[in-house]
């Protein structure tokens, strides 16, 4: 038997992987995650590219609620932490 998930720390990390969902489905996908977000929760985001319309379309959504951190900024390689304050 399965427990349901609790969010049990504000200061959770929950990872997000955006290389397995297919794009036409991304943005939704993401908007999703940060709807569900609890106030000191972070999504950390991963990309194989950086996903500057997408910060955009955060930062007019969401303002300052969101705050955008890179952990990585590689070729290939973006990391990004989306804390909802």
């Amino acid at each position: 038997m399965a427990l349901p998930h609790l969010h049990l720390t504000p200061e959770a990390i929950y990872p997000f992987d955006a290389r397995g969902i297919a794009k036409r489905f991304r943005h939704a996908a993401i908007f999703g995650a940060l709807d569900s977000l609890r106030p000191g929760e972070t999504m950390r985001f991963a990309n194989d590219h950086d996903p500057l319309p997408l910060l955009e379309q955060i930062a007019a959504r969401y303002g300052e609620k969101v705050s955008i951190t890179y952990r990585q900024r590689e070729p290939g390689a973006i990391v990004i932490d989306f804390v909802v304050g």
